[in-house]
């Protein structure tokens, strides 16, 4: 049975040559193994565009009016395939919209609208995005149409504003210049659980104490985006579900009154679909045959009549007039008793006490038939937490407030993951800058950058302190969601300037020094941080006997404590840094595993995560200036000795109590160096042990340098915006 007694006739009755399913990796023997594919996944080779394809100025030629035109004239062009509810798609389309904006998790930025993401699975086969590949083939005349220029990002979101917009509402604000991805995310952890909708206790430390909700997850089940419309585990219980709403909610960076904006606004339109047996509904997109064309959900009995199509199971609509933005919710919500009910599916739902015939909201499908409305047990929260009922009671008593709040909390969700104004493109885009836009003001660019290197330089600091802020003010970024880095100096601001990660002594003795400097040349404070670290280093490269310059770009700006909301990045506070050796406590969670999150959300590939940490080691910036991993004896020279010693076999490597390692001279015993996990998995992960046996050879010392100074660069400039705008 080893496989040597198959006959070579050519035949296939079990096996083939190539490894062509997901569920057979090579390396699913070993699940513990760091994946490294998480930092490679969007790059030239999955990307069919043109080499020199540029998004950016693609989006700066599109007919914007042409593009909101043709996506608003579709909303009432219904498909026999697809029967929009009275006619109109508006509901399905900011279900969509709304869907891709609300993976988005404040935790680690990652989710969200900003790569079109919905497309790929699982969020496309979740259960909560039950028919929604109906809304995205409903929208591919106008994607084929447009071509490059639109990307399905920007398409998903500008139909949900249209929508709006179609129904009666002036929405905020729009910015094009979202770039789509071409495969799922695969680095977003959706959690643990190997089911959809499996119990929510899966994901609680204590159910009943909402802030247990495992980190970084903001839904309350795998497959959902927010909350279980039923009740906690299906259960109705208004008072219970409210809780839950008010943390998933506030998971995505919302507040009470946003949240009740937007789930108030968000059903003040549309319907749910739950109107029958849901026994045969077909499988989702992901999983249905290859004559379904990823078309999923397939409902036989559909018969082309709205009336009859799926979504949840719960079933109706939320207001008299489905097609039109009003104050219908709020009438109904308030204006009637609610009693707990099925819908025809057998889903949880609440039904009005005595509402007359006429006042209910006509079929979608027979306007000469009038159906019962419903609200979810989300919706029943509105009414009895005392929070979320003075929040609508001020909505209901002035329309135009609730109008305006919706549309401010609608925007920020749907564009919460773009970053800095600088990547919104489009005659949409709101003048007025938010707060959660991390606005920073512009910089200047003017001064003798020579110059300030040169009083840098005489300042006193030491290499490794101008290198380790540096590096502390730039680490804060996330690709995920373009939040943090070092532009706008907010190192020097309330709360990051007391993380511990930042060493707050160290940090104020060096900003003591480096402020009057900006002050003195006219330039930023962070570009003067991100300055010192080039000199730091510039003077770690010429001691190592190598003559390479490292790259700098003026134009950084500062933030003020007024542009800049302290809790919110509370969310960006390192609890650990593999770059400096350093984590705040122990974590069921290895330090080399957080340091590959870090180098992801970075957008380091693995060479450049590894060429990093081996000179950040050896120019001695660890957090306290702690020795382990420091495999040199040329400490604060920029040199290639932490990969020609880790991979030297003359030394053996021996763990300690303390969860740390001695490397050990393997003939004498004797004790030469210390270590943790996230430097010896340099030698252990055959993967990353390949890269650095690259830069432990003789002939790559330089390369070493000039790669380094290249991964250094892209650090310090992955919130450069302002650059490529």
């Amino acid at each position: 049975m080893d496989g040597n007694n198959i006959e070579p006739t050519g035949g296939c009755p079990v096996m083939h040559g190539g490894n062509t399913e997901l569920g057979n990796s090579v390396t699913k023997w070993w699940p513990r193994s760091l994946n490294l594919d998480i930092l490679h996944q969007h790059g030239a080779r999955t990307n069919p565009m043109d080499p020199d394809y540029n998004h950016r100025e693609a989006v700066k030629a599109l007919d914007y009016d042409a593009v909101k035109a043709d996506v608003r004239a579709l909303m009432v062009d219904s498909q026999s395939w697809w029967p929009a509810d009275w006619g109109h798609y508006g509901g399905l389309m900011i279900r969509l919209a709304w869907h891709s904006a609300g993976s988005y998790r404040m935790g680690d930025g990652r989710g969200g609208a900003g790569s079109g993401n919905i497309r790929f699975a699982p969020l496309n086969s979740w259960p909560d995005n039950a028919s929604l590949d109906k809304a995205r083939r409903l929208l591919w005349p106008a994607k084929k149409k447009y071509g490059n220029a639109l990307s399905w990002a920007d398409l998903i979101i500008l139909a949900g504003n249209m929508a709006y917009e179609s129904m009666g509402l002036k929405t905020f604000g729009f910015g094009f210049g979202r770039e789509d991805i071409w495969g799922p995310e695969i680095d977003v952890n959706w959690g643990a659980e190997n089911e959809w909708l499996a119990p929510s206790e899966n994901r609680y430390g204590d159910l009943d104490d909402t802030s247990t909700l495992y980190n970084p997850l903001a839904a309350v089940h795998m497959g959902l985006i927010y909350v279980n419309p039923e009740g906690v585990n299906g259960n109705p219980d208004p008072d219970r579900t409210a809780l839950h709403v008010r943390e998933t909610f506030a998971r995505m960076a919302m507040n009470d009154e946003e949240t009740a904006a937007l789930t108030c606004g968000g059903h003040t339109v549309g319907k749910a679909h739950g109107g029958g047996d849901h026994a045969h509904i077909g499988a989702e997109p992901e999983g249905c045959p290859v004559n379904s064309q990823g078309f999923g959900w397939d409902n036989p009995g559909m018969d082309g009549k709205a009336t009859n199509a799926f979504t949840s199971g719960i079933e109706g609509a939320w207001t008299k007039h489905p097609t039109q933005w009003d104050m219908g919710y709020f009438d109904y919500l308030f204006g009637y008793e609610w009693e707990l009910t099925k819908s025809p599916a057998g889903a949880n739902q609440w039904k009005p006490v005595d509402m007359p015939e006429d006042e209910m909201p006509v079929d979608p499908t027979d306007p000469s038939v009038r159906r019962m409305p419903m609200m979810t047990d989300a919706d029943m929260a509105m009414k009895v937490d005392p929070i979320y009922n003075e929040i609508c009671q001020k909505f209901r008593a002035d329309p135009a407030y609730f109008a305006d709040t919706f549309g401010r909390a609608w925007f920020k969700l749907t564009h919460r993951d773009m970053g800095p104004k600088a990547n919104y493109y489009g005659p949409d885009v709101p003048a007025e800058d938010l707060i959660w836009q991390d606005p920073i003001p512009k910089g200047a660019t003017s001064y003798d950058v020579d110059a300030v290197k040169a009083k840098i330089a005489s300042c006193g600091l030491s290499s490794a302190e101008m290198i380790a802020t540096a590096w502390d003010s730039a680490r804060t970024f996330r690709g995920s969601d373009k939040r943090g880095g070092a532009n706008g100096a907010r190192i020097r601001l309330a709360p990051q300037k007391d993380w511990t990660a930042n060493e707050p002594a160290r940090l104020a003795k060096v900003l003591g020094i480096l402020e009057p400097i900006a002050a003195e040349t006219g330039a930023s404070v962070a570009d003067i941080i991100v300055l010192a670290g080039v000199v730091g280093l510039e003077q770690s490269i010429r001691s190592a006997g190598h003559d390479i310059d490292v790259p700098f770009t003026a134009g950084r700006g500062d933030a003020s404590d007024a542009q800049t909301d302290a809790d919110s990045f509370d969310v960006l506070e390192p609890v650990a840094c593999g770059f400096r050796n350093w984590q705040k406590e122990k974590y069921a969670v290895a330090l080399e595993e957080l340091m590959l999150d870090r180098a992801q959300l970075l957008g380091l590939t693995a060479a450049e995560m590894t060429v990093l940490i081996g000179g950040m080691r050896v120019l001695g910036t660890n957090h306290g200036d702690t020795k382990h991993g420091v495999f040199t004896k040329r400490e604060g020279q920029l040199t290639n000795d932490f990969f020609v010693n880790l991979t030297d076999m003359a030394n053996s490597w021996v763990p300690v109590d303390d969860g740390t390692y001695e490397i050990r001279d393997r003939a004498t015993g004797a004790v030469k160096w210390t270590a943790t996990s996230a430097d010896l998995v340099f030698g252990s992960n055959s993967i990353l042990r390949a890269y650095a046996e690259v830069y432990g050879q003789d002939d790559n010392a330089e390369k070493f340098v000039r790669d380094f100074v290249a991964a250094w660069t892209k650090v310090m400039n992955a919130d450069r915006f302002d650059l490529v705008a």
